[in-house]
């Protein structure tokens, strides 16, 4: 069996034009997981999101702000706040969306399902104690037929692959490749996922409730939904013909 998590934990909030959510989501965060710490990772958002977290972090010890200049996208904003996590030691690290969606309040089910044993926690929307509120019709059907289409390909038991609310322990992205991660969006999501299965870590689902953010608007794509459609085909053949991924 793994052994238990012990140390810190951090959670990574990407952030592109936010500044009315991120202002909510960070005390909600901190008042229901009073040990964790954050850190923002903020793609040079031209309404001053950045900037806000700037401010907020002078009172906050919890709070730490990344600063990458560019719209770099989820993925790469992810991989940045990995690295900076694990060279300051953290033992597990958390993705979390910035908009509201992913409740702070239920991170304690992740966290203790790796404490349990778990190497690798993903949020729910799709095991019995799961929901969406809120969504459009259309991308709640888009959502379970990606995750439909995931499994099959790759034979995997996960039910919400694609899910973006997750907790992983240290030793998962250390093993992991990161450099050759190059996936954005839904993509990213299956593809670490997938990664932490074929090396042979634990993946686990634990229900959450999934709500429609109510301010902004999403940064899903066409390109990103092909994008995970004919990447998820490539490593579901690679590994049943080719020996690979």
């Amino acid at each position: 069996m793994t052994p238990k998590a012990t140390g810190r934990t951090l959670v990574i909030v990407p952030t592109y034009n936010e500044r009315e959510n991120i202002v909510r989501i960070l005390p909600r965060l901190f008042a229901a997981n009073p040990d964790v710490e954050a850190l923002v990772v903020d793609d040079g958002s031209p309404d001053g999101t950045g900037q806000i977290v700037d401010e907020l972090a002078k009172d906050e010890p919890r709070l730490n702000v990344m600063h990458r200049t560019g719209k770099g996208g989820l993925g790469s904003a992810y991989i940045a706040g990995f690295r900076w996590g694990l060279e300051r030691g953290f033992a597990v690290l958390v993705e979390m969306d910035a908009d509201g969606s992913h409740a702070p309040e239920q991170l304690p089910r992740l966290l203790d399902k790796v404490e349990a044993g778990a190497d690798l926690v993903i949020g729910s929307r799709y095991v019995p104690g799961g929901t969406v509120v809120n969504w459009p019709k259309q991308r709640e059907v888009l959502s379970r037929g990606a995750n439909v289409y995931a499994r099959l390909v790759l034979g995997t038991h996960v039910k919400d692959i694609t899910g973006g609310f997750r907790a992983y322990r240290a030793e998962v992205l250390r093993k992991i490749d990161l450099d050759a991660v190059e996936s954005r969006g839904y993509c990213f999501q299956i593809d670490l996922a997938w990664r932490a299965q074929q090396a042979g870590f634990t993946v686990a689902e634990a229900p959450i409730t999934f709500t429609e953010r109510e301010i902004g608007y999403s940064k899903m794509s066409k390109d990103i939904v092909f994008e995970a459609f004919f990447k998820v085909a490539r490593w579901g053949f690679d590994h049943r013909f080719g020996g690979r991924r």
